[in-house]
């Protein structure tokens, strides 16, 4: 929507005076309405994949929970990864916490030292799969005393990797032929810590490689799955869509299991007729309960994306996606209210109405703000029905309390535009990395979790390093992407001037 101009009540001696907001030219929906058509799979070809996928997941159970010695070590490893890349690890933790502790005995020595194997494929692998799992294993040349798991990560690892290094310390050369070696060695690269230099050194040996391989004679699998690597490192991707990558590599290889690749198959599909179905669901209530596209024309809309959001988050049956779901949708019209349309006198009652949180605040707002307010409380009203069936309604005041905050940043942004500050940079990461959403998003995330306790809540909202980490990262990124758009209208500034002022 480009600016345009709104008429305003005539002031005391009878002009108009011309005023122009700042709205934003956002592009309308990729996707209209196709999902509000979605036909579902039928109850009798469902129930069908149901049964096959319940016989086929005992198959792989079965061979997850069966003995494992040094002659099927290896086969047990491949196992274990196959299964979580092709994304059903979810059906299986317990038995892959087992069989894991047992490969640990196996693998390790004393001080947890993992034992060397001449195979750099099996060595990278045992190494990331270990990691993975919070397993806290030394190098040679630090002892590290107390309990292998559940505890810090960053201990150094990078001794494991010694035997595949000449006298210099760098990689050997004659691992370069090594495909398979080199992309497990990546991948464990991947989860480096600060300071271990030689993990650093298998990054970038491998790395360069892996770019070697790209331009010689590979298989189209093998070419396809070296160029994925190296474009989406295997721990930022999302799930779901690794899931599909992957299937099509493991499906090409001649050692697939043919029951684990039926099973992922099925079980993919019958999540995917799971997710269809809640896009539909929330499609139907942004489009057709709502309308914001009509009634706030100048906020964007994204209810697909936002779908899409919490599959990152989790993609399993058993949580609750449409609390977080319809919370991002509100919260990026929150945005685009405070952004690209209202005035700073308009924003103050608006926040005045959700710090005060009441039905009653409504008559106090411009009826464009009216629609939001009042689905932001039928909303939070939804949610709280639920907690309260889990008998959980004291969770609530946390979520209320995470909104009013990205509101309250909201406001300290729209001041700082009104009066054309410039904050420190200090300044901006704290007002900005609450308004980004994550830390919202983050703590409502908790909520469509069954097994969530309190302590876990009060923990979020308290700004660990992990989620302040992330909320950073997320909003410098978004700041580099959306900069010269922003700048394009009246917009609070970014990160990047700050910075260089």
């Amino acid at each position: 929507m480009a600016s345009g101009s709104l008429s305003l009540p005539t002031s005391a001696n009878g002009a108009k005076p011309p005023f122009t907001r700042p709205t934003a030219d956002f592009h309308p929906s990729v996707w209209g309405d196709r999902f509000l058509s979605y036909v579902p799979t039928s109850a009798e070809e469902s129930d069908s994949h149901i049964q096959q996928a319940k016989l086929l997941k005992e198959d792989v159970r079965k061979t997850l929970v069966s003995p494992i010695d040094h002659n099927n070590f290896s086969f047990k490893l491949n196992f274990i990864d196959s299964v979580q890349r092709l994304g059903v690890s979810y059906h299986f933790e317990h038995e892959i916490d087992t069989l894991l502790c047992q490969i640990y005995d196996i693998s390790t020595k004393d001080n947890n030292i993992i034992a060397h194997s001449d195979h750099l494929y099996q060595t990278a692998l045992l190494f990331r799969l270990l990691r993975q799992h919070g397993y806290r294993i030394s190098s040679n040349f630090e002892k590290i005393k107390g309990n292998t798991k559940n505890t810090s990560i960053c201990a150094y690892f990078s001794g494991v990797f010694c035997k595949f290094q000449d006298q210099t310390g760098k990689f050997k050369e004659s691992l370069a032929d090594d495909i398979k070696g080199m992309l497990s060695l990546f991948e464990a690269a991947g989860l480096r810590c600060h300071g271990e230099d030689m993990l650093e050194e298998a990054h970038k040996f491998s790395f360069e490689q892996l770019m070697k391989f790209i331009t010689t004679q590979l298989s189209c699998s093998h070419g396809a799955r070296v160029q994925h690597n190296l474009k989406q490192s295997l721990r930022r991707g999302l799930p779901r869509l690794e899931a599909t990558y992957y299937m099509s590599f493991y499906e090409e290889d001649p050692s697939h299991d043919e029951k684990l690749l039926a099973f992922a198959k099925l079980d993919f599909n019958i999540l995917q007729d799971l997710h269809l179905k809640e896009v539909s669901s929330i499609t139907k209530w942004w489009i057709k309960d709502l309308n914001f596209s009509t009634n706030l024309p100048f906020t964007r809309d994204r209810i697909v994306e936002c779908c899409f959001w919490i599959l990152g988050v989790y993609f399993e049956p058993q949580y609750s996606r449409w609390i977080v779901t319809k919370v991002i949708a509100l919260a990026s019209t929150i945005d685009d209210l405070y952004d690209a349309y209202g005035t700073i006198d308009e924003l103050e009652l608006f926040t005045s109405a959700i710090e005060r949180w009441d039905i009653c605040c409504l008559v106090d707002l411009p009826k464009y703000m009216q629609l939001c307010y009042r689905e932001i409380l039928d909303v939070f009203e939804e949610i709280e029905q639920e907690m309260r069936k889990q008998g959980k309604v004291y969770f609530m005041k946390y979520a209320k309390k995470e909104m009013k905050r990205l509101v309250q940043a909201h406001m300290a942004e729209a001041r700082w535009c009104h009066t054309n500050h410039i904050p420190t940079m200090e300044e901006y990461m704290e007002v900005r990395g609450m308004s980004s959403g994550y830390p919202l998003l983050i703590t409502l995330s908790f909520l469509g979790m069954e097994d969530t306790t309190e302590e876990v809540l009060i923990w979020a909202m308290n700004e660990p390093v992990i989620i302040a980490a992330s909320t950073a990262i997320s909003r410098i990124m978004d700041d580099i992407v959306g900069y010269e758009f922003e700048q394009q209208r009246e917009h609070v500034v970014s990160s990047i001037y700050c910075y260089m002022k």
